[in-house]
């Protein structure tokens, strides 16, 4: 009996370590996109971030091998993180997909530091000697994979003009997203980054849409 109530609390002691374990590598992460936002890649440091969680820096590096790992590390984690809220379902029409889109810039117009963090890493990962240079290539090929594959699929259903050069149309907004992402950034107060993008998806949908119809 008493051997088996101490299997259980030496159960338990372990959950409770892994949870412990687990809430501490989410600060971290947490912590470093503040910094990533502020100071980029190259000029955040892994000692100031520890700080800022309350541990070493040794203690930092028993959950990420180096700064390097934990750059990828915060970028896959909000990658999946918007995969699976807005990414999940193949989008029946091209207006399902802009309307997804402009859901997601709303979300993006609420996570200020998650966001500078993005256009600081985006403009360092040109160099393609950035650790983060690999990360943004694969991004974008993606990005302009999936929404080419649902306007195609509206092309061929007859939602839009037969022509329309959907690559053409999926890196174009593409750039439209991060160019308006920008502009919010330095100002978040005065420029409303979701009615642009939502006004630009609506004036795009109706030139492409064969009934000339934009967002609901």
């Amino acid at each position: 009996m008493e051997q088996q109530e101490s299997s259980r609390a030496g159960r338990a002691a372990g959950r409770g370590t892994y949870a412990v374990g687990d809430e501490r590598r989410l600060r971290i992460l947490d912590a470093a996109v503040e910094h990533f936002a502020q100071w980029g890649f190259h000029a955040s440091s892994l000692a100031r971030i520890a700080k800022d969680v309350g541990i070493t820096q040794g203690g930092l590096l028993h959950h990420f091998r180096s700064k390097e790992d934990l750059l990828v590390q915060v970028l896959e984690r909000t990658e999946q993180h918007d995969r699976e809220r807005f990414f999940l379902e193949d989008f029946s029409t091209a207006t399902e997909c802009y309307a997804n889109l402009v859901r997601l810039t709303e979300y993006n117009a609420a996570r200020l530091g998650r966001t500078r963090m993005f256009n600081v890493l985006a403009a360092e990962a040109g160099d393609p000697g950035h650790p983060a240079h690999p990360y943004f290539v694969r991004r974008y090929a993606e990005l302009v994979t999936v929404m080419s594959a649902s306007l195609r699929r509206a092309v061929e259903s007859g939602e839009l003009k037969e022509g329309t050069d959907v690559v053409e149309v999926a890196e174009e907004t593409a750039a439209v997203m991060d160019g308006l992402q920008l502009q919010w950034v330095l100002d978040p107060h005065r420029f409303d980054m979701a009615s642009r993008f939502r006004a630009y998806a609506d004036r795009l949908l109706r030139s492409i849409t064969t009934e000339h119809t934009g967002l609901p």
